[in-house]
């Protein structure tokens, strides 16, 4: 018997595929609903930037019912894969949902042969880390900065000028 996760089956009814042009209301909703939306971020841009590139995606898993019940947001740098914006559905959680979404952006980056799964928790969203820990993930001692450039995010001057 090993301590790594195993992969799990799904929670009946669950489809996981790559999010459309029209899945993007639901999953802003979403993410709204799970508390991911910040003032700094613009989720419609997040969502249609990370569909346009090679090395992004946003994946949804949809219920029986066929409704946007779980989103997560994957990338890569060729070395390092990234999962961002993971949502589960608050009336569906406990249900596998998360884990089934982790799963299918670690199933993306291994296809894409990507070693390596990273993923930031802001601290006004802690209460996850038991979550991640749960499916293999350790906290790793970084120092993590940013640098608005000027220009993003709409702004000639930059955030903050």
């Amino acid at each position: 018997m090993t301590d790594e996760p195993q992969e799990s089956t799904p929670p009946p009814g669950l489809t996981v595929r790559p999010a459309t042009a029209a899945d993007e209301p639901h999953v802003i909703a979403l993410w709204r609903a799970c508390g991911l939306v910040t003032s700094y971020n613009d989720p419609s841009g997040d969502f249609r930037f990370a569909r346009a590139k090679a090395g992004s995606d946003v994946l949804v898993g949809l219920g029986a019912d066929r409704m946007v019940v779980g989103s997560v947001m994957v990338g890569h740098d060729g070395h390092r894969g990234w999962i961002y914006y993971l949502a589960a559905n608050p009336g569906h959680r406990g249900q596998g949902v998360g884990r089934s979404m982790v799963e299918a952006a670690e199933h993306w980056l291994k296809g894409r042969g990507v070693p390596k799964v990273m993923l930031l928790v802001r601290e006004t969203n802690m209460q996850v880390v038991g979550f991640y820990r749960h499916l293999g993930f350790e906290e790793v001692p970084r120092v993590v900065m940013q640098k608005w450039l000027p220009g993003d995010r709409g702004d000639p001057a930059g955030p903050g000028a």
